[in-house]
């Protein structure tokens, strides 16, 4: 079950065009589309879901629950099947919560808050098509429910408000997640401006009217329908604003598109950046962090600059308020100590403290900042000693004093073959220039890759890390994760970008010219420790 409604990317922030919304990204909706009744519900609390799988393919199910949005560790509630099926779960939670039900492989959205108790039934072989949410304890049948809507209990209430929610988002994920007619990606991205609107446009129109007839026909709380509102707007926004870069990466054949003139100005829609209704939706920050990202690249700061993550810390600083203000920074934060400069990242860490006086994020930025100081901007890029295609020993260090591209890659992954053909072309254009790539294989074949070396002549320094895969030494000191990755170091050996563009890229050439003789401006303030040679 896919989860997203639209397309995410944090590499180039971009913001979607102005939408006529049936009510700013704030608005109170009206008495029909949500109410709360009169159900107390408390800061922290329970929410209760028992039921019954039917045909279990495995034998337990669980809740995920990311309690902290700056730690991507999730607190998982596991029970196991008794030999019917059926299970009881309690999920703690703060406030109503985002979470996931989790069955073997699949995941379903959830959405739960102190007082929720309700049965869940599915299918062990399809658990996605067949998912079903009923209150506990409430009133059933259609007459029934007639009879007795005023007397329900707030308890009662509430229960069914929690059904009827979490119901929805099953619709609306097999209504517009699983179809791939209202996605952005294979194909629509495809699109010029004015059909590509016209999608976005399309798609939110059916999302809001879907959201609409539900509310009215159902009874959400208030929290629940801010959120599932936000995930409409957001999503929109953000495939509005991410559009221009994503489809130039995508569409390889075609450059950069041109925008009309006016196509950001729905960025300066009332309350679009500060929502206090809408924290709850994952939506809404990837829209701010994207957009904090356009916004200082519109003010020419480029992501290589050592400039470029303090000032969007300024900028997020300056334009947020409230909760929102601290997770964002805590974000930019994030993406600093792994793409970032070590010296500024630590700074701006330092001077995170004032917008956490509770200490609720700052511990786990810590941490995070600790383990990836290592491969910051201006850390020195660990050592190693290789051998090459040909039988020789090939350091790092051999090459101090050029720019050194290092691309990790395996002749069984598609794509680091596909991007073959445009290293050897990016190679050509730089011939005779102060760099040198380094093709780092990770290969547990030494025989298939040296034959594929040989046979296609592939340029560049070709080197193979023996043994292990991504298991290997090599891989656990460069924290690999997967093929193809690839590192831009500098002149002096420290790590100039860790997120370089890829091979294939029309911008690499851009990118590379530019990093020549950058490597002294981004010198690390902090001390570490001399790699081995």
């Amino acid at each position: 079950m896919r989860r997203l409604l639209s397309t995410v990317l944090l590499v180039a922030p971009i913001l979607g065009h102005g939408q006529t919304r049936p009510a700013a990204a704030g608005a109170v909706p009206s008495r029909a589309a949500a109410t709360s009744g009169k159900a107390a519900v408390v800061a922290t609390g329970t929410a209760v879901l028992s039921g019954r799988v039917s045909g279990p393919t495995t034998d337990s199910v669980a809740v995920s629950v990311r309690e902290n949005p700056l730690d991507p560790k999730e607190k998982l509630f596991r029970v196991p099947l008794n030999d019917k099926g059926e299970f009881k779960l309690l999920v703690s939670v703060v406030g109503p919560t985002k979470a996931d039900l989790v069955y073997g492989d699949d995941v379903a959205p959830l959405f739960l808050d102190p007082g929720t108790d309700i049965d869940v039934r599915f299918k062990g072989s399809d658990m996605s098509g067949t998912l079903k949410f009923k209150p506990n304890d409430v009133p059933s049948g259609f007459a029934t429910k007639l009879r007795n809507r005023a007397n329900l209990t707030d308890e009662q209430r509430h229960r069914q408000q929690a059904a009827n929610a979490n119901n929805y988002l099953v619709e609306a994920d097999a209504q517009f997640v699983e179809n791939d007619g209202f996605q952005v990606l294979p194909d629509n991205i495809q699109l010029y401006e004015a059909p590509f609107l016209s999608f976005l446009e399309y798609r939110r129109k059916h999302q809001f009217e879907f959201l609409e007839d539900h509310a009215a026909r159902q009874s959400f709380t208030q929290d629940f329908y801010n959120y599932a509102h936000a995930e409409v707007v957001y999503a929109y926004a953000n495939d509005k604003l991410t559009y221009q870069d994503l489809r130039e990466q995508v569409v390889n054949t075609e450059g950069r598109l041109k925008m009309a003139p006016d196509y950001y100005n729905f960025l300066r829609e009332p309350g679009l950046l500060n929502e206090p209704t809408a924290v709850q939706s994952e939506l809404y920050h990837e829209f701010l962090i994207n957009y904090i990202h356009f916004a200082v690249a519109q003010d020419k700061h480029q992501r290589s600059d050592p400039d470029f993550y303090p000032a969007s810390y300024a900028l997020a600083s300056k334009k947020l308020n409230g909760s929102i203000r601290t997770i964002i920074l805590g974000r930019v934060l994030q993406e600093a100590f792994r793409f970032g400069h070590v010296k500024q990242s630590a700074a701006m860490l330092t001077d995170f403290r004032n917008y956490d006086p509770k200490n609720q994020y700052y511990p786990t930025l810590q941490t995070d900042f600790n383990r990836h100081k290592s491969f910051a901007i201006g850390a020195p890029a660990p050592d190693f000693k290789l051998a090459s295609a040909t039988g020789d020993t090939v350091h790092l260090h051999d090459f101090v004093g050029k720019l050194v591209y290092i691309n990790f890659w395996k002749t069984t992954n598609g794509l680091c073959l596909r991007d073959l053909a445009y290293a050897q072309e990016l190679m050509r254009k730089f011939e005779g220039k102060n760099i040198t790539f380094v093709n780092i294989a990770l290969d547990e074949n030494e025989q298939a890759w040296r034959s594929l070396v040989t046979i296609k002549k592939l340029p560049g320094v070709q080197v193979r890390a023996s043994g292990g895969g991504l298991r290997s030494a090599i891989a656990k000191e460069y924290a690999l994760q997967e093929v193809p990755t690839y590192f831009l170091v500098g002149e002096d050996g420290t790590f100039l970008n860790t997120k370089p563009k890829r091979l294939s890229s029309r911008a690499a050439v851009d990118e590379i010219n530019q990093s020549f003789g950058k490597a002294s401006t981004y010198t690390s303030a902090i001390e570490f420790a001399p790699t081995k040679k």
